[in-house]
């Protein structure tokens, strides 16, 4: 399950960077996958268990626009639900945000409920995602820009 924070602090480059990372996801495991946007509200791009072209899912990656607020532990449960639903042997949740949460929720909570979260931050804004990662023990890498999206998600799922 990829998770794509579209809030306001993840606007330009680092969205682009996250549609990159859908697109790779999208090809990496075509039946088997789901893409939630976060923001004050969790939107399925693609539901786990609901056909959508890999097309379909990368535009609509790229459509996003980067606004508003930014609830970490809503996507971290929409995630754990859209992973109940998969038949995968492994279930991982990888979260592309600065995770600088800006609504009430608790997201140690909520990433306890998750086999396995490994998290992408931007490379120029990282601390608080290295932080939810260290209380989690979750996998963590940064990610400079497009180009380097599909290294990222090698260094972090491998």
């Amino acid at each position: 399950c990829l998770l794509v924070d579209r809030s306001g602090s993840m606007g330009g480059k680092p969205l682009a960077t996250n549609a990159v990372a859908a697109s790779a996801v999208a090809w990496r495991a075509p039946d088997d996958y789901s893409v939630l946007t976060f923001g004050k509200d969790v939107v399925a791009a693609k539901s786990q268990d609901v056909a959508k072209s890999n097309e379909g899912v990368v535009d609509s990656v790229l459509a996003l626009r980067g606004f508003g607020t930014t609830d970490v532990a809503g996507a971290l449960m929409a995630a754990r639900d859209q992973l109940s639903r998969s038949t995968a042997g492994r279930k991982v949740a990888v979260l592309l945000s600065d995770c600088r949460s800006t609504v009430d929720g608790d997201a140690i909570a909520a990433a306890g409920g998750l086999d396995e979260l490994v998290i992408i931050a931007p490379e120029s804004d990282s601390e608080e995602a290295e932080a939810l990662a260290a209380a989690v023990g979750a996998r963590i890498t940064t990610v400079s820009g497009p180009s380097d999206a599909a290294e990222a998600l090698t260094r972090v799922l491998d």
